[in-house]
């Protein structure tokens, strides 16, 4: 049954995967064993954050022992974000405690963990009626994310799904311990204050964490948690970007050390290893393969064969992945995908955006205004891969019906249920344990590794571990779709654009990601299921932040052969390229500086104009003039602009004897609240410099179904000495949090086009840049 049918009869599921002893990041536990008993959370999904001998929990959330060490439960992966670090400040924050006794324990998908924020924004994707669920205090998506214990990491949710339960949980727990405290003072509570660690009183020695936790579990939660004032933030300080944190890195030391534990860092007692085949694009059917080429070889297991993959199990991964190479798997299908059918089938949508689009948004009455547009242009986006450092990882041990499963994964409870079914186990028989990635930019959204694991750890008997090899990576998971955007405008007397319309013709990503996440269906079946249906969030931010008063976005689902999917970024990535590019193109033909222009559209949008002002101060914008190498672009990211983040980018770049040089790249953000502000920096650093990546490489060809290159060297990544200098400063604001982590990647890349038409007079309208030559 799946996910939707069971929506469908919203029967309750309780999933609670038994827990391993976790290892705290930071601090360690003691003996004794306490709980403390919560009566704020609905009893119908309990926590796996479970105390042990000489702790307490609180609601869930966070747990303390006696020696005063404070544990906070992590219900997402940690993928180099920092997530792990904010949930545990937002909790010392609100407890009270000092940051060197505070550690973190990630914890498997529980329905009292829903994130309820991503499964209101994806509701199109799961949701039969998308209308009725689309905010995330409605009864359908609580009930959907609760029920499938849905805590997806994904479109920067963290903290606007986690901030707020934690908070409570920790204020509740320090409310506790001050009566407890006050109650052995015979005090009022009132006259007590927490801070560092400890419960103090003028007239009284103060009292560690550790020394109230006994007496504590004894009283009843409050009614009403006793919230600070004011949740956890760093304030920016103009000029002074890298000001240094209060809360480094929980994750840092282990990291630093080499104890951090990624997926690929698991080792079980008697564990094999896997190397794997999957077919090519069109491909996907195994056909034969010789195994007679491995009779004999030393430190074979076996080999497992599948419908749509062949692996190999031997005492090293290595033996395994050379056993593979000797058998030689062909596989069958309708055919091996070609770049020029690719190129041909986007091409083909293309021309029919007249007759095959679909509205996604309007703003007064742009079919009659660009009946005769006065500007047009096209811009195309090439498929794009993800290559995080690690590749795809997973280790599973079965045994008496009942299967333990080590990963890092995006979406852990539908990478559990796929697994489940792979081998026709119930869920509750899949003990999850979640681990690190080294790296995702959301490629461990997808969880076919975890199907594949299950059914070779389930015939091999024995503890496995499966790890693709680059190659397999590469083929194995889908790229960011193609994209190709026809871009019109009606100009005014005064050169500014009064119409505006972007048509989009990519395929339907997220629908065909939903399928193979929620539903389980295979590549092609996901294809198939989302074919010709419009999706608005494969054409998120496509409606400019600029106050033009006839606006329109279209989007033209585009039916290919290739398996797509999300990539950090998300579509605004694709179609911020599209309108900022674009933006500067309107400037040049008005003859306008691209800031000025820019600035005299954003009279409905200060903090955005504030952004576009610093950035241009900061960057020494010198008006983009020809020969200058100097580009402009801005990125407003969210539903609504009250609750988005923003960022402004100038980009400094030219040509050299390699190709294009980016030597700068200055931004200003605006976030909201900064709960961390060294980790909002490493967030938007990282993030221009993935969108750098993605401006001058990342993307791949298909031969004979086969990606090309096929090796993270050939990608054009950007390397050490590529990188340019970065600055970056934030703009306090008293906003809720936006997550930083997307923001860069969407603003990069027409900020470096821009740039490159200022230092060469060529203006390129493809990413990557100059995969046409100039």
């Amino acid at each position: 049954m799946d996910l939707r049918e069971e929506l469908k009869n919203l029967g309750e599921r309780v999933n609670l995967p038994a827990v391993s002893r976790r290892q705290l990041l930071v601090g360690a536990a003691a003996t004794g064993g306490l709980l403390v008993a919560w009566t704020l959370w609905p009893r119908n999904y309990r926590s796996p954050m479970l105390a042990e001998e000489g702790e307490a929990e609180f609601g869930g959330w966070l747990t303390i022992g006696r020696d005063g060490v404070v544990t906070v439960a992590i219900p997402q992966l940690e993928m180099g974000q920092g997530i792990t670090t904010l949930l545990a400040q937002v909790a010392a924050v609100e407890l009270g405690a000092d940051w060197r006794q505070v550690g973190a324990e990630p914890v498997p998908p529980s329905g009292h963990f829903p994130n309820l924020p991503l499964a209101a924004h994806w509701a199109p994707m799961w949701a039969n009626f998308p209308s009725l669920a689309d905010e995330p205090d409605d009864w359908l998506v609580e009930r959907f994310a609760a029920s499938h214990s849905f805590n997806a990491t994904a479109g920067g949710t963290g903290l606007a799904a986690y901030e707020g339960p934690l908070r409570i949980a920790a204020a509740s727990a320090r409310d506790m311990m001050v009566r407890a405290a006050a109650e052995r003072w015979e005090v009022s509570a009132e006259e007590c204050e927490v801070s560092e660690g400890f419960v103090r009183h003028s007239a009284h020695e103060a009292l560690r964490f550790g020394e109230l936790v006994d007496e504590a579990r004894e009283l009843d939660p409050p009614d009403l948690a006793p919230l600070r004032p004011q949740a956890a933030f760093e304030e920016p300080v103009f000029g002074e970007a890298d000001a240094q944190t209060s809360f480094p890195r929980i994750d840092l030391p282990s990291k630093v050390d080499g104890s951090h534990l990624f997926a690929g860092d698991i080792r079980l007692p008697g564990m094999v290893f896997a190397s794997i085949r999957h077919g090519p694009v069109g491909l996907p059917e195994l056909f034969r393969f010789d195994e007679s080429a491995v009779a004999g070889m030393r430190g074979i297991v076996g080999v497992i064969k599948s419908k749509r993959w062949l692996a190999a199990v031997a005492q090293s991964w290595w033996i395994a992945d050379q056993a593979l190479s000797r058998m030689r798997a062909h596989f069958t299908g309708p055919g091996a995908l070609e770049q020029a059918v690719l190129d041909t089938e986007l091409e083909r949508a293309s021309e029919q955006r007249e007759d095959n689009f679909e509205r996604i948004a309007e703003f007064g009455d742009p079919d009659t205004a660009l009946a005769q547009p006065s500007f047009v242009r096209r811009y195309d986006i090439a498929p794009a891969v993800h290559v995080p450092l690690e590749t795809a990882s997973a280790t599973a041990r079965y045994a008496d019906g009942r299967l333990e499963l080590w990963m890092a994964s995006q979406a852990p409870s539908a990478a559990q249920a796929a697994a489940a079914k792979a081998i026709g186990i119930s869920v509750d028989d899949v003990v999850f344990y979640p681990v690190a990635a080294g790296g995702s930019f959301d490629a461990r959204l997808e969880k076919q590794h975890a199907i594949e694991i299950a059914q070779i750890a389930a015939e091999i008997g024995r503890p496995v571990q499966l790890t693709w090899s680059r190659v397999q990576d590469l083929q194995a998971t889908p790229p960011r779709a193609p994209a190709t955007a026809e871009m019109a405008a009606r100009i005014g007397g005064d050169g500014q654009p009064v119409a505006w319309r972007a048509r989009v013709t990519t395929p339907p990503a997220m629908r065909e990601m939903g399928h193979r996440l929620f539903d389980n269906l295979t590549p092609e079946a996901a294809r198939a299921e989302s074919r010709g249906k419009a999706d608005p969030l494969a054409v998120a931010g496509g409606v400019p932040p600029y106050g033009i008063a006839d606006v329109a976005l279209d989007h033209v689902p585009a039916s290919i052969r290739l398996p797509v999917t999300r990539m950090r970024g998300g579509a605004e990535a694709i179609t911020g390229f599209f309108t900022e590019c674009f933006m500067d193109e309107l400037a040049f033909e008005a003859k306008r500086d691209p800031f000025l222009y820019r600035m005299a559209l954003l009279g409905g949008a200060p903090r955005m104009a504030e952004c576009l002002r610093r950035a241009s101060r900061l960057g020494d914008w010198d008006g983009g003039r020809p020969g200058s190498g100097q580009g402009i672009a801005m990125v407003r990211m969210g539903d609504t602009p009250e609750n988005a983040g923003h960022i402004a980018c100038v980009a400094q770049a030219g040509l050299g004897s390699g190709g294009a040089r980016v030597t700068k790249l200055t931004a200003a953000v605006d976030i909201g609240r900064i709960v961390n502000l060294d980790i909002a920096r490493q967030q938007i650093e990282g993030g221009l410099i993935f969108g750098l990546s993605l401006a001058l490489g990342s993307a791949v060809r298909f031969e004979n179904g086969h990606p090309v290159p096929r090796n993270i060297g050939d990608l054009g990544l950007p390397r050490l000495a590529d990188c340019p200098e970065i600055v970056v400063d934030f703009i306090p604001s008293e906003a809720e949090p936006f997550d930083a982590g997307e923001l860069g990647v969407a603003v990069a890349a027409p900020a470096i086009a821009n740039a490159l038409f200022a230092a060469t007079g060529l203006r390129m309208r493809r990413l990557p840049l100059l995969s046409e030559g100039l």
